[in-house]
């Protein structure tokens, strides 16, 4: 499972550096040039760490900082890459809620450096697995559908995440009952994991009654779609 990083960035020539070197070191990565296009890839991103210029076209680093954690997304690290090298700013920038402050220019390897101590810090806040806008925490038992939490029963959350883990295979239904009852040996009848992807699709399809995530597979079973 990759972690995924956000490089906020609106000079092309550093943010295809900062990218190209994330993407070697094994790291999922999505870029943004602003502060409105960075928040919408952050919420369908669901990044586990930003790199946050602070000087941006649209806005500060520092306000969009700011919106990050007021998502209530704590678990989400943040370096900050900037040419303010003194240390009122960098103070600054740490208590504005940056875990790490890296200042212009700066040494590619270094920053992966950074990146790494950073993400061992948090990266246990962080487990998740993420699909076009829909993120599940194992973890803290939660799920996000463009960043807005979704309130799942555990049976509805244990069908998500055997999905989310296993995209693009068909899944039986003797498979799904066994995410639902792994000890239980009594029969469940296939209308009763009907009805739990009947509940599930109404709460993560943008349209429940045309699916685009959890397909039917007639006469076999369902399959997650990403």
């Amino acid at each position: 499972m990759k972690q995924h990083v956000l490089v906020v960035e609106d000079n092309e020539r550093i943010c295809y550096l900062v990218c190209t070197y994330l993407k070697k070191y094994g790291y999922d990565v999505a870029a943004a040039s602003g502060a409105e296009e960075a928040k919408d890839t952050f919420l369908s991103f669901s990044p586990c760490l930003v790199i946050l210029d602070l000087k941006l076209a649209d806005g500060s680093g520092e306000e969009l900082c700011t919106w990050i954690r007021a998502q209530e997304r704590n678990e989400v690290s943040i370096i900050m890459l900037t040419a303010k090298s003194s240390s009122t700013e960098k103070i600054h920038g740490l208590k504005l809620g940056a875990d790490d402050y890296v200042t212009k220019p700066f040494s590619p390897k270094e920053l992966m450096a950074r990146v790494q101590a950073v993400l061992r810090r948090g990266g246990q806040f962080c487990q998740k697995i993420c699909h076009s806008g829909l993120v599940i925490k194992p973890r803290k038992g939660q799920v996000l559908l463009y960043g807005r939490p979704l309130k799942l029963t555990k049976h509805e959350f244990n069908l998500l995440y055997y999905f989310m883990e296993n995209p693009g295979q068909v899944l039986t239904r003797d498979q799904l009952v066994h995410q639902i009852h792994p000890h239980n040996g009594r029969t469940i009848m296939d209308r009763t994991i009907d009805a739990h992807i009947k509940k599930l699709r109404e709460k993560i399809e943008d349209t429940p009654a045309s699916p685009q995530r959890i397909l039917t597979v007639r006469g076999m079973g369902y399959q997650f779609h990403s």
